[in-house]
C-alpha cells in the first residue's frame, strides 16, 4: 500500500478536493501511527545519536610545545681543549680545585666521589657505552664541561651583561643570583664523532668571556694554547680528544640531545630542564639507553667480516 501513495496523491490532485484531503489525511495517518498499515515500529536503537560532552576535556591529547626546541645554535669552530675533572687538585695549569664548582659547592660529593682521569681506572667502551670511573657509579652525568662564563656575580644578583647576551635568559626568567648555565647542553664535535655534555663549571682561567661563548669572539685566554673548552674525562674518551688539541663546539635545547651514554647516568639540572632524585632511575630514559645498545650492537653486526661470523667473533 506504501508503495501506492504518490500515485494516489497525484489523481488526487488532479481530480477534486475530496480527493485531495483523502489523500492527505491517509498520509497523516501512517506518519502518525505506521503499524496501522502493517509497517514494523522503527526502533529507536537505529537511530542516529547525539552526545553532548559533559567536560572541558580535548578529543585528542595535546602535547606541550618546549620554547627553544627549533633553535640552531652557531658552532665555535677550532677551540682547543683541556681536560680537568671532579676532585682534581690545584696545578700551575690549573690553579684552581675542582672539589666544587662555580655552581655547586659540594660537587664532588653530589658526583659520588674522585672522577679519576686516569685511564687505567676507568671503563671506555663504545659497544656498551659505559663511560665513567671504574670504582663507583656517578650519581651526576660525567659528561660535563667548563666554559670561560658565570652569569651569577653572587648569591642575589646576575652580571649586568647576563640578561641581555644569554640567549635564553628572558625564557628562563630567574630569581636573582640563580645561574641559567648550569646544566645546560652541549654538542662536541671532533672532525669524526660528535657527543654531548652539560656544562657544569666555569673555566679554563677566566669567567668573564661573554664576548666569546656567546658571540664568537676569539677566546681573551692566552694561556694552554689559548685552551678555551674544558672536558671531562668521559668526554676526552667518548671523542679520543686530548689536551691540547682542537674540536667544534655549539649550545643546544635539552630536547634537541639524542640518547646516548651522556643520559645514562646523573639528573637534568638548573638550565637543562627539571631537577629529578640523584641517581633516580628513568624508565623512559633507560627504554631509550637499551634501544640506543641495541643500535650499536646491530651496527657492530653488520661490520663483522664474513670470516669473524664464521667463527663467531
Amino acid at each position: 500500500m506504501m508503495r501506492t501513495l504518490p500515485t494516489e496523491l497525484g489523481k488526487g490532485n488532479r481530480g477534486g478536493r475530496s480527493g485531495g484531503f483523502l489523500c492527505r489525511a491517509l498520509l497523516a495517518m501512517v506518519i502518525a501511527s505506521p503499524s496501522l498499515f502493517g509497517q514494523a515500529t522503527t526502533s529507536t536503537g537505529n537511530l542516529p545519536r547525539v552526545v553532548i560532552p559533559t567536560s572541558n576535556r580535548p578529543t585528542s591529547p595535546v602535547r606541550p610545545v618546549q620554547p627553544g626546541n627549533g633553535i640552531l645554535y652557531p658552532w665555535r669552530h677550532n677551540i682547543t681543549v683541556t681536560v680537568f675533572w671532579v676532585g682534581e687538585q690545584p696545578t700551575q695549569n690549573n690553579p684552581t680545585p675542582n672539589h666544587k664548582s662555580s655552581w655547586d659547592q659540594e660537587w664532588a660529593i653530589n658526583f659520588g666521589g674522585y672522577d679519576d682521569p686516569d685511564p687505567g681506572a676507568r671503563i671506555a667502551d663504545h659497544r656498551t657505552g659505559e663511560f665513567r670511573p671504574k670504582h663507583f657509579t656517578p650519581r651526576l652525568n660525567p659528561f660535563y664541561i667548563a666554559l670561560p662564563y658565570n652569569d651569577v656575580a653572587g648569591w642575589s644578583r646576575h652580571k649586568p651583561e647576563a640578561a641581555k647576551v644569554i640567549p635564553w635568559f628572558a625564557r628562563m626568567n630567574p630569581a636573582p643570583g640563580k645561574t641559567v648555565l648550569k646544566g645546560r647542553w652541549v654538542q662536541i664535535y671532533d672532525g669524526k664523532r660528535s657527543c654531548y655534555a652539560q656544562w657544569e663549571d666555569c673555566g679554563p682561567w677566566v669567567t668573564d668571556d661573554w664576548e666569546y661563548v656567546f658571540q664568537g669572539k676569539p677566546p681573551k685566554n692566552r694561556n694552554n694554547k689559548a685552551a678555551a673548552l674544558d672536558i671531562s674525562p668521559a668526554v676526552r674518551d667518548y671523542l679520543g680528544l686530548q689536551s691540547g688539541k682542537k674540536c667544534h663546539w655549539r649550545f643546544v635545547e635539552a630536547a634537541q640531545v639524542p640518547y646516548g651514554p651522556w643520559k645514562k647516568y646523573g639528573q637534568t639540572t638548573g638550565a637543562a630542564g627539571p631537577a629529578s632524585t640523584p641517581g633516580a632511575a628513568d624508565p623512559d630514559a633507560q627504554r631509550r639507553y637499551l634501544e640506543y645498545l641495541r643500535k650499536l650492537r646491530d651496527e657492530q653486526y653488520l661490520n663483522k667480516s664474513k670470516s669473524d661470523l664464521e667463527n663467531g667473533r
